[in-house]
């Protein structure tokens, strides 16, 4: 094993590797070589000696647990048909996430916190169900306060490690929370039950009250060592912390430059104050990338270097200079996604493979005319970390309000929206609907002339028909953007999607996403404003019945991948283009006049330019559509702090009437 653990590591990584006793922090910039680096340091930790069981690896993903636990077993050199073999617990370290350790703690410790051994941890919607029977117990309207909001604060305080008898809070809002928080805890313990973030905050509170316990898995774990430290939270920081408190043999890997998941409460304060929390830490520097070319590193290092909260750091490659980094100008969002098309054809021509290509945006909206542009000219493509856009529930949701509105008949999407936003109607109601074997709006009015159901069901289905009724209305007299804008309106479908996202995902960056998919349906309507009452929606609806037919047909494992720039992380391409590079839109409206969210909106830069290893192609509109109606732009900051001799800036203009593009130097 010792011949292998320096194979392939570079001077600075050696260093790193072969620090045994004491805290190190390691700054990996960019492809630098960050797994490698751990995974041998775990051999080498082995290869002197220092027991396997001694060692504590975390992670955020089983995946990348996975990816580590396979590198070691290559490093000790286990063939792979032994792999397997229950054995190999006895010569592998523990690696795993966070949570799973956590539990694993739990499960032999949680005796101590007046639970039961044979706990069971509650989803979203057990959750969500104690916290609506918390509230009424205390007699607490859920109408006047929404227990999917509640459910979020609970969890918002649980990672804050503010725990139910020290939360006092004097507001009134506030102070209804902490009601709830209170029984909604008290609840689970009666019920023997956790929820995903007690997998935490728990073995903080056993190590706190109980210091024997602590010291019994500081001396099980003597070193540990933290992946993505920029990542963690203040709970896992905690976490970690005390783990490591003792033997403070902790080694923790990351790059501030890429702490990019604030809305996800990571902190970065806890990668920047490492020096603060252990003075006497060695830190080492992996500023060697071996990804990109000069000029793409040393554009990301320009970017980056504006920054001011940062650990100052200098990337550098021993790869070629590489071509000048294109910066396109174009008339809009339109012309932008043509550009796109026309970019990626010429590399392919070039023998490259629709794998090797990756458009980045910063909103999911974004992807929309990118889409449409890859269908029409036949290119294969997938979105990562995100459905294609009109097969998002927004789109589908609205959609389906259309079809019925211009063809009352379709049972199909009144079976998807009968009941969104919530309004009381039932499957059993929409069944007997459903048996009158009528048009929907006949069978709804049926429904409530001859009273067919008891009063409560009656009172909702008779809301729903009105409804449906001044939609259609609406319908007939409007163009698709208006009927759309009106849609949205009359069934309050953005506070109905406020409620939906914080219940699936736990934060408002789902919720704003998906009301820039709304603008953007609005954008796409407006190119039928020409068409009144139910052509432009008819219309409309042919079109994406077209474009999703189309798109089935071109089905291909080699495809262009788009995706937002947070769900890049981690991945390389060798041609990357990042789209829609405008003030307000990267960096994004909200952050603009928040030094600390501008930073991050920088630091996302940073990660986006450094995904590409050959050519990195930047692109911004002139004009582009929001809301149907067309604004001026202005191109992106983090455009101009790239220095002017490693840009090639181009302009494409659109001067004819049949939309012929020509490029101007």
């Amino acid at each position: 094993m010792s011949d292998k653990i320096f194979e392939n590591l570079n001077t600075k990584q050696v260093e790193a590797v072969k620090i045994i006793d004491g805290p190190v922090l390691v700054i990996s910039g960019p492809g630098s070589g960050k797994t490698r680096c751990l995974t041998h340091r775990v051999a080498y930790l082995m290869s002197q000696g220092i027991s396997p069981q001694s060692i504590l690896a975390v992670t955020f993903t089983n995946k990348a647990a996975g990816e580590m636990h396979g590198r070691i077993l290559n490093l000790l050199e286990v063939e792979p048909q032994y792999r397997g073999s229950t054995s190999i617990g006895s010569i592998m370290p523990l690696i795993g996430t966070f949570h799973s350790i956590g539990l694993r703690i739990l499960r032999n410790e949680i005796l101590q916190l007046g639970y039961r051994r044979n706990f069971t941890i509650f989803d979203e919607d057990d959750q969500l169900s104690l916290v609506k029977r918390v509230m009424t117990d205390l007699e607490i309207d859920t109408k006047s306060f929404n227990p999917k909001i509640i459910l979020y604060k609970i969890s918002e305080l649980k990672t804050q490690l503010v725990f139910p008898e020290n939360y006092e809070p004097q507001e009134f809002y506030p102070n209804i929370v902490a009601k709830i928080y209170i029984k909604y805890q008290q609840e689970l313990k009666n019920l023997n039950s956790l929820d995903f973030d007690d997998l935490i905050v728990l073995p903080i509170r056993i190590f706190q009250q109980n210091p024997e316990i602590l010291q019994k898995y500081q001396e099980t774990w003597k070193y540990t060592l933290v992946d993505e430290y920029q990542d963690t939270s203040h709970d896992q920081y905690v976490f970690i912390n005390l783990l490591a408190k003792k033997y403070r043999n902790l080694f923790a890997i990351g790059d501030d430059a890429q702490s990019i998941y604030q809305f996800r409460r990571a902190d970065i304060r806890n990668i920047l104050n490492f020096q603060k929390d252990y003075p006497e830490a060695k830190i080492v520097m992996l500023e060697q990338n071996y990804r990109s070319t000069k000029n793409i590193i040393t554009a990301a290092q320009e970017i980056i270097s504006k920054n001011k909260n940062q650990i100052p750091k200098s990337l550098w490659t021993n790869n070629n200079h590489g071509e000048k980094i294109p910066v396109i100008e174009t008339l809009n969002e339109r012309h932008e996604a043509s550009f796109v098309v026309s970019k990626i054809e010429d590399f392919l021509a070039k023998g490259f493979s629709p794998k090797d290509f990756a458009v980045l945006y910063r909103t999911h909206a974004q992807s929309r005319a990118i889409e449409e542009a890859l269908i029409m000219s036949g290119h294969p493509y997938q979105i990562v970390g995100g459905l294609k856009f009109y097969e998002r529930k927004e789109i589908k949701d609205i959609i389906s309000y259309l079809k019925l509105a211009v063809n009352s008949a379709d049972s199909l999407a009144l079976e998807r929206i009968y009941n969104i936003p919530a309004r009381g109607i039932g499957k059993s109601t929409l069944e007997k609907i459903r048996n009158l074997k009528a048009n929907v709006l006949k069978a709804l009015e049926a429904t409530v002339k001859e009273k067919m159901m008891p009063s409560k069901q009656l009172t909702a289905v008779s809301e729903f028909y009105k409804t449906l009724s001044d939609i259609i209305k609406t319908a007939e007299k409007k163009n698709l953007r208006e009927t759309i804008k009106y849609i949205i309106k009359k069934i309050g479908y953005e506070e109905y999607l406020k409620e939906f996202s914080l219940a699936k995902q736990g934060d408002y960056e789902n919720f704003e996403d998906r009301i820039e998919n709304l603008k953007e349906l609005q954008t796409v309507a407006s190119k039928y404003d020409e068409f009144e009452g139910k052509e432009g929606i008819e219309r409309f609806l042919e079109e994406v019945s077209l474009l999703q037919h189309t798109d089935k047909l071109r089905d291909n494992p080699n495809r262009i991948t788009l995706m937002t720039i947070h769900a890049s992380k981690g991945l390389e391409f060798p041609a990357v283009f990042i789209v829609g590079m405008e003030e307000g839109l990267f960096p994004h409206s909200r952050t603009v006049i928040n030094p600390q969210e501008l930073e991050e909106e920088r630091r996302l830069c940073y990660v986006a330019i450094t995904r590409a290893k050959e050519h990195l192609i930047l692109t911004y509109a002139k004009y582009r559509r929001i809301f149907g109606s067309s604004s001026a732009t202005l191109p992106s900051r983090f455009i101009g702090e790239i220095p002017a001799k490693l840009a090639d800036w181009q302009i494409i203009e659109d001067y004819s009437d049949d939309n012929e593009e020509k490029i101007y130097y």
